[in-house]
């Protein structure tokens, strides 16, 4: 019994990790992009880093939601089909 709900954690954590890669992956680029532009121009701006990260993260999630959904399905699938 409790060998099948460590499994269980262990999958939805694998699922949490491969679902909020590609997202913040998305924004840890912008945000380093955004933060070199702002060091050359010297303009130091709180909401020029984080209103760029926050619609490159809501159009990564929107282009990925197709996918994101598969593998939430399958999560699911596997969830309830487990014995």
């Amino acid at each position: 019994m409790t060998e099948d709900v460590l499994d269980a954690v262990r999958v939805a954590l694998y699922y949490t990790l491969i679902l909020a890669t590609p997202v913040l992956g998305v924004g840890l680029i912008v945000g380093l992009i955004v933060s070199l532009v702002q060091a050359v121009t010297q303009v130091q701006e709180q909401t020029l880093s984080f209103v760029p990260k926050i619609i490159a993260m809501l159009a990564a999630s929107i282009l990925l939601l197709a996918w994101m959904v598969a593998q939430i399905s399958e999560f699911a699938m596997e969830m309830f089909t487990a014995p």
